[in-house]
């Protein structure tokens, strides 16, 4: 079963929430004076390369399991859609009243404890499954991910800004290709640290930092809070899972 949507596929057939989460991508990907940051990013916009995906509300039961299939399908296809190419998933529930960044906050790595344990495939060996190593990030189905969080709560951060739960979950291998030329990348940074400080009402994350140093943390930046904060350790429990499976 096909879960992944074009854009133009899902303007075309999507109703309700879902017609109305796409038309508001659609919008910040696209506006003329509030650019968005992440120039790669309106790049795969333009291009096609995104692939959508639409789940349930992110308290409800089912919606891990919908997750898992999504970027399943996606893990087995990403390749095809583009070198820029990034999975967007949109939760069902915009604009919640009444819900802090913090709750959603544990809502988003709920999920992801969630999909671990429903993940099929074997932790790729050069990946660590401690999170406080410099070199981890999240895998499902075999595939290293960079996984972005938006949500309706956060105010200050416009680029982590969204009225629907939403994830952006970006190959590694897609990165790699990124930085294959050190100075076209490095050019790149540059103007997206330009744009996101015209973008957001607050300074860049302390926590934005290049994968693999040896002060980066990558789950630090999976989900950034509105402020200059961030969690003192990380809520991803693979391990400790993998230890409680032996037992």
């Amino acid at each position: 079963m096909n879960f992944l949507w074009t854009k133009e596929k899902a303007l075309l057939h999507m109703y309700g929430w879902k017609l109305n989460a796409i038309q508001q991508f659609e919008e910040k990907m696209t506006h003329r004076h509030h650019l968005f940051p992440c120039i790669p990013a309106t790049q795969a916009f333009v291009l096609g390369h995104l692939r959508y995906g639409f789940v349930g509300h992110p308290d409800e039961q089912q919606t891990s399991y919908e997750l898992a299939q999504l970027l399943k399908e996606y893990s087995e296809n990403y390749r095809q859609f583009g070198r820029y190419t990034t999975l967007i998933v949109f939760f069902e529930g915009s604009n919640e009243e009444n819900v802090l960044v913090e709750e959603y906050e544990q809502k988003y790595w709920h999920l992801l404890n969630e999909l671990t344990e429903l993940d099929e495939k074997q932790w790729p060996e050069h990946i660590p499954q401690d999170p406080h190593q410099n070199e981890w990030e999240f895998c499902f189905h075999g595939e290293p991910y960079f996984m972005y969080c938006a949500t309706p709560a956060h105010t200050h951060r416009n680029s982590r800004s969204f009225p629907y739960f939403m994830m952006a979950i970006t190959p590694r291998w897609v990165l790699q290709q990124f930085n294959a030329s050190p100075d076209y990348a490095k050019k790149m940074k540059t103007q997206i640290r330009k744009r996101l400080a015209a973008y957001d009402h607050i300074e860049a994350h302390p926590e934005l930092k290049k994968y693999g140093e040896d002060d980066n943390y990558e789950w630090k930046q999976y989900f950034l809070h509105d402020d200059e904060t961030a969690l003192a350790k990380c809520p991803f429990h693979r391990a400790q899972q993998l230890m409680n499976k032996k037992k």
